[in-house]
């Protein structure tokens, strides 16, 4: 290898990176100057996590966009050109956790910090293992089998893990030993569930309604309302309540200006962010961030929506890019479990999320 020269003034130099995380795959964006040498014609620089090279999907003299490769960990990205090193900058990957999954929605965390991922197949299909459970030390077993199509999963206040079934529009809840039972039928194509701050439990049917499940006392099956309506989506309708108890929904379309709905307690809904590519899974932090995943004009990863005091609007930025991202959710000391459809990953955003129940 050439002896490398950082301090030279044509070194390519890194300002910064954007945006804070990425997953292989994924490309964050290098701000500096020198990148590219123009000199005599172009003079491209060689990317590095670490020892690990990485692809350019572009580069210009103050500008780059470095993609994350298999393999690569949280390490220093560096430049290197013509023998010339860039300073370093620290690039934070997230890691894969468990493989060989379908996710079409957000993982769960139960109050022991373990997780539950489904693997929900084709529609009509049965597969063998339905969800997994990934304990604290990354260890996978089966924890259900045999149900068909889950949609989504989310923990009750009781401490049971509730499960959708697109194909047969049931809620099913299973205990912490892993036995199932039915909690409600005729959902329609169910698809999103979440529970609100008094315990009940909402349903996205994707032919266009929203409904509401209120417990009525231990073995008996819920009171079923209709709490909302909306258009139809082609594929899913993903749920996520706020802490002030209002409904945030998302249904994902073939639209690149696609929004998230606002569906307050009474049932009235409105528009809370538009200009998403196909928005997915949600969820918040402690402080009323949203984090959605989505696409921004036209990088997709995991988006964060705030309430700018300067506008008193919701602003977005990516915060994480990937591709495939379809949900995710908080775990302990800032972490998170980004979910693709096939991939968990664990990252370190320093985000502390927001209690479900």
């Amino acid at each position: 290898m050439p002896l490398l020269h950082p301090t030279r003034p044509d070194a390519p130099h890194l300002d910064r990176l954007f945006p804070r995380t990425a997953i292989p795959g994924g490309s964050f964006e290098v701000i500096g100057t020198h990148i590219l040498n123009t000199n005599d014609g172009p003079q491209y620089p060689e990317a590095f996590f670490g020892e690990i090279q990485a692809n350019l999907d572009l580069a210009r003299p103050t500008r780059a966009l470095v993609r994350v490769p298999a393999g690569a960990i949280s390490s220093d990205l560096v430049l290197r050109r013509n023998g010339l090193a860039s300073n370093a900058l620290h690039a934070n990957v997230g890691v894969p956790m468990v493989e060989d999954l379908h996710m079409i929605s957000n993982p769960a965390v139960d109050a022991d910090g373990n997780l539950f991922a489904m693997v929900s197949g084709p529609r009509g299909e049965q597969v063998p293992v339905s969800i997994f459970r990934v304990a604290r030390d990354l260890q996978v077993t089966p924890f259900v089998r045999e149900l068909l199509n889950v949609s989504a999963l989310a923990f009750g206040p009781d401490g049971n893990l509730y499960a959708s079934s697109r194909a047969e529009g049931i809620i099913y809840r299973i205990t912490q030993a892993g036995a199932v039972s039915t909690f409600a039928e005729g959902m329609g194509i169910a698809t999103g569930i979440a529970f609100d701050p008094e315990g009940s439990l909402y349903v996205g049917d994707r032919s266009g309604t929203i409904f509401k499940l209120t417990p009525r006392g231990a073995g008996s099956t819920p009171e079923i309302f209709v709490f909302a309506t909306l258009e139809p989506s082609v594929a899913f309708y993903h749920l996520c309540f706020r802490a002030d108890g209002v409904l945030m929904v998302t249904a994902p379309t073939t639209s690149s200006n696609q929004p998230i709905y606002a569906i307050d307690p009474h049932g009235n809904t409105t528009v809370f962010y538009r200009g998403l590519g196909r928005p997915q899974g949600m969820a918040f932090d402690i402080d009323g961030n949203l984090y959605v995943a989505a696409s921004l004009h036209g990088h997709r990863g995991i988006v964060r929506i705030w309430n700018s005091k300067e506008t008193n609007a919701p602003e977005a930025e990516l915060t994480v890019a990937g591709n495939d991202l379809v949900g995710l959710c908080f775990l302990d000391d800032g972490c998170a479990a980004l979910a693709t459809n096939t991939t968990i990953f664990h990252a370190d955003l320093g985000i502390e999320g927001l209690p479900l129940l």
